[in-house]
């Protein structure tokens, strides 16, 4: 088990257990940082993504916290509530962005992760967001992390009183699936570990119709390996 050290810079990782956090986790624990992975029980259909988070985690040997943020009362996505999580291509959208979409869901989730990092002493954030092989969601493109960026700079004691920022860093932000997929490889990610399905079933297999599930398998096939996770 690899613990913290001594000295070491904080760094706060949004793990929801998907193969992009997983391979962002790893991203940050090769650059050495003292990692705090940080998960969210939002309401989401696919719960067994926190158990693959925790476990994700814990073969690290890095801390990881839990929290619930009820966005399931705020709506507006298939990923919660009663909704059924649509197949891949047959999603309704709204302003061009599919029905999977989670209103506000990575502003939430960043600005916890900046109170946590406030609290512990960390200033980066890693987000495992990107905009290639991606569903068009507004809060994962370089114009959002920018953003947000801009509002640490002036949301934090520490930054108002002329001391470091938090600083968001999405390093898969420019990859396509396989080369994410080749990068985790590389960083020895364990994808068996990881859960990208929307609509998992109860045996814990994902679905293999939803869209995430078939950008997952089409980044698998073009880095030439097989996905380790079980299809319905």
């Amino acid at each position: 088990m690899i613990g913290p050290l001594a000295g070491r810079e904080k760094a706060i990782v949004l793990l929801s257990g998907g193969m992009d956090s997983a391979t962002v986790l790893y991203v940050a624990h090769s650059r050495g940082f003292d990692v705090h992975a940080l998960s969210f029980d939002y309401g989401q259909h696919a719960r067994v993504e926190l158990e693959k988070a925790a476990r994700l985690a814990a073969a690290l040997g890095v801390r990881h916290q839990i929290l619930r943020l009820g966005l399931d009362a705020v709506g507006g996505t298939a990923l919660v509530g009663d909704r059924t999580v649509p197949v891949a291509g047959k999603a309704e959208t709204r302003f061009g962005i599919p029905e999977t979409y989670v209103p506000a869901r990575n502003t939430v989730f960043l600005a916890v992760a900046m109170g946590l990092a406030e609290t512990v002493g960390a200033h980066t954030i890693f987000i495992g967001a990107n905009d290639m092989d991606y569903s068009g969601y507004p809060d994962c493109r370089p114009e959002f992390i920018a953003a947000f960026n801009n509002l640490s700079a002036v949301a934090t004691a520490e930054a108002v009183s002329g001391g470091r920022r938090i600083v968001v860093e999405a390093p898969l932000m420019k990859l396509t699936k396989s080369e994410i997929i080749d990068l985790g490889t590389k960083l020895g990610v364990d994808f068996s570990l990881t859960m990208s399905c929307y609509a998992p079933k109860a045996d814990g297999a994902s679905c293999g119709l939803c869209e995430s599930c078939v950008l997952r398998l089409s980044g698998f096939k073009k880095a030439g390996l097989k996905d380790p996770v079980p299809y319905a």
